[in-house]
């Protein structure tokens, strides 16, 4: 890992907001790669959620942690925009949201922005998001793939849940329901009844497109 790369996951990390977000803009200004910059906060938060884990940090931390990369994700965004490749019509629509009881949310915004430059309609109903609310929103927005996203391991029971939640429902014929956040793998994504789990952002995509597209 270069030296600027490593320094900005500590900065983020050590909650040194001011050193981060300047960090941050220096690399996007000068041309590093933002989605680059968008996984290297992700593992920033990998660390801040094992901090919370361990009880090192607190809420309070969390909050300030998912600000900062709200901050950073802002200035990522309008860049990866900007791409010459991305399609004008839409394929088709995916709900995200992280479950009830987590408040991470940078792995999120990551998949959304990835979804919206490769041609998805996506609605992000945000964080901390109830059961009632994703069977609402599915009912509302139709769409043809559902991403939970969490990254506590208090998450994995709520998107449990929330799968049960949404077959109770009878919404879950035509629907595809991905996972993904921290210490995900195949064994939680059986334990959650979902259709399938990815590590990235690109592993999002990639499943939205053969479920939407068939590619």
């Amino acid at each position: 890992m270069e030296d600027n790369e490593k320094r900005l996951v500590d900065l983020v990390a050590d909650m040194d907001e001011e050193e981060a977000l300047a960090l941050a803009k220096e690399m996007l200004d000068g041309g590093t790669d933002p989605l680059q910059v968008l996984d290297l906060c992700r593992q920033a938060m990998d660390l801040v959620g094992k901090r919370f884990e361990s009880g090192e940090y607190f809420l309070p931390e969390l909050i300030l942690a998912g600000e900062m990369l709200d901050q950073i994700g802002a200035m990522a965004k309008p860049l990866l925009n900007e791409s010459p490749d991305a399609p004008s019509n839409k394929l088709g629509r995916v709900l995200i949201g992280t479950v009830q009881g987590d408040l991470h949310d940078i792995g999120k915004n990551i998949v959304t922005f990835m979804l919206d430059i490769n041609g998805f309609e996506v609605k992000d109903i945000g964080i901390d998001v109830p059961v009632a609310t994703f069977v609402e929103e599915i009912k509302a927005f139709k769409p043809q793939v559902v991403c939970l996203s969490g990254f506590l391991t208090l998450a994995f029971d709520t998107m449990k849940q929330t799968v049960e939640a949404i077959e109770a429902a009878g919404l879950r014929e035509g629907l595809k329901i991905q996972i993904g956040g921290g210490q995900i793998d195949e064994t939680i994504r059986a334990y959650t009844g979902a259709d399938g789990f990815g590590l990235n952002a690109v592993d999002a995509v990639n499943f939205s497109r053969k479920h939407i597209v068939g590619a």
